[in-house]
């Protein structure tokens, strides 16, 4: 009988030495070469501190693995088999930090983003930029490793919900703990606030996050006392995790039409206080030190950032073939008295006519400026990675051309890059799942700044 001694090796922990233990449930081939880049550049002690993809260093574990470790997120009763069972098999790449705040679609995959942060070569103490930062996880990852991050986005309802995310890794948590005992009139008093719409074609009061929210409004948090509270900064940071609690039920009511909002949001709000309560618990025994985040409103294509001051970029630009972010986030947007068609009109890859080419016009001269700022923001010699997917079936009919011959957004982001002085030195590819019918393929491209 032939015998292969090769087949009795573990794949893919045979690619690494003794005591380099991979988290589980590794299943890409772009999760295993970033891996390998994390173990080829990091010391063993960076490793245990910040690495992405390895549970145990030399017997020690990391700290990735101290923050995904214990019960997976908190989810209601009335959560089905599917999404208990996707946070169950995702505990060691989304389902940490305070990255389970809010299901914001399109967002970045928080596992990778650390890896991608490593192999760029950031260090604790370095600047990260997200010009384009959407729900906030570089600035949230970026925290978690001990470096500091600019986060920047067109949209304020992206601003409140990052800066909301990175509060919550270290926001006092006894107010939200009294607000749970309370949580129908914590839902009736947004209610009231906002005179709530149900609908997206409602229209919603103006709504100035927490500016508006003072003593007497804020007697409810303190469950059954009636001492007033004053206007601090906990007051401030308790009211906008509650805010986004409050719409992530209205919005999820609307989608799912299962459950009214007012019965959704106490176990989101449950889900919310352990989602923060097992971060800190883990920051603590793991003795992270947080970096500083600065998120804020602003345009990518016309940065508030001195020159040559980042070690580092990455961003994902966003494209109206794949999410209408504006659609998808109008019945939030309204909370925030935001002006839906203007907004439009000034963000990238939604900006344009009705044709196709004049909306891909429109996105390749926006995503050249924001290349042309992220080069000038940058330091000579450091990184910008761009995440971006592809889809040749609507680029093949906006040049009338067969799908092989059109080219790739990723293809244009490293020919943009190229005129501002941003070389490509690597590119990885992954699937993507779940878009299949818009995109299959998402590109990590890296440039160089020269």
């Amino acid at each position: 009988m032939c015998k292969n001694n090769s087949l009795n090796d573990n794949f893919p922990a045979s690619l690494f030495p003794d005591g380099y233990e991979l988290i589980p449930d590794l299943k890409e081939i772009y999760e295993l070469q970033l891996a390998y880049y994390e173990y080829k550049l990091l010391s063993p002690q960076e490793l245990i501190e910040n690495s992405a993809f390895f549970a145990e260093v030399g017997d020690k574990p990391t700290r990735h693995f101290e923050l995904c470790a214990g019960e997976s997120l908190y989810l209601p009763g009335h959560s089905s088999s599917k999404r208990k069972s996707f946070f169950e098999s995702n505990i060691f790449h989304t389902g940490y930090g305070t990255h389970g705040l809010f299901p914001y679609r399109g967002k970045f995959h928080p596992q990778m983003i650390k890896g991608i942060i490593n192999i760029m070569g950031l260090k604790p103490g370095d600047t990260i930029l997200d010009p384009m930062m959407g729900s906030g996880t570089v600035p949230v990852e970026a925290s978690l490793m001990g470096i500091n991050s600019l986060g920047v986005d067109a949209s304020p309802f992206c601003g409140f919900m990052a800066r909301t995310k990175v509060d919550a890794l270290s926001m006092p948590l006894d107010r939200v703990e009294k607000a749970m005992a309370n949580s129908d009139k914590v839902f009736d008093y947004f209610f009231r606030k906002s005179n709530s719409p149900i609908t997206r074609n409602t229209k919603a009061k103006k709504f100035n996050s927490y500016d508006s929210f003072r003593e007497e409004e804020s007697k409810y948090l303190t469950s059954k006392s009636t001492a007033p509270c004053s206007d601090t900064d906990e007051t401030k940071l308790t009211h906008n995790l509650l805010l986004l609690a409050y719409l992530d039920s209205v919005g999820y009511a609307e989608r799912s039409k299962q459950k009214s909002a007012k019965e959704l949001f106490k176990g989101i709000l449950q889900r919310y206080y352990f989602v923060c309560k097992k971060a800190q618990d883990a920051i603590s025994k793991t003795r992270i030190t947080l970096g500083n985040a600065d998120v804020s409103v602003g345009d990518a294509r016309e940065l508030e950032v001195e020159s040559s001051s980042i070690n580092g970029v990455l961003f994902s630009p966003p494209y109206s073939f794949a999410i209408d972010y504006i659609e998808n986030d109008s019945f939030h947007l309204k909370f925030f008295d935001v002006d839906l068609s203007d907004l439009r009109n000034r963000m990238i890859g939604l900006r344009g006519g009705r044709l196709l080419l004049d909306k891909y016009e429109c996105y390749k001269a926006d995503l050249g400026q924001a290349l042309k700022e992220c080069a000038r923001v940058l330091k000579p010699g450091c990184l910008c990675t761009i995440i971006i997917g592809t889809n040749s079936s609507q680029l093949s009919t906006i040049f009338k051309t067969s799908k092989e011959q059109v080219q790739g957004l990723h293809e244009l982001t490293v020919e943009l890059g190229a005129d501002h002085g941003l070389k490509l030195v690597k590119q990885f590819e992954r699937s993507i799942h779940g878009m299949s019918n818009t995109m299959r393929k998402e590109y990590i491209v890296m440039l160089q700044k020269v």
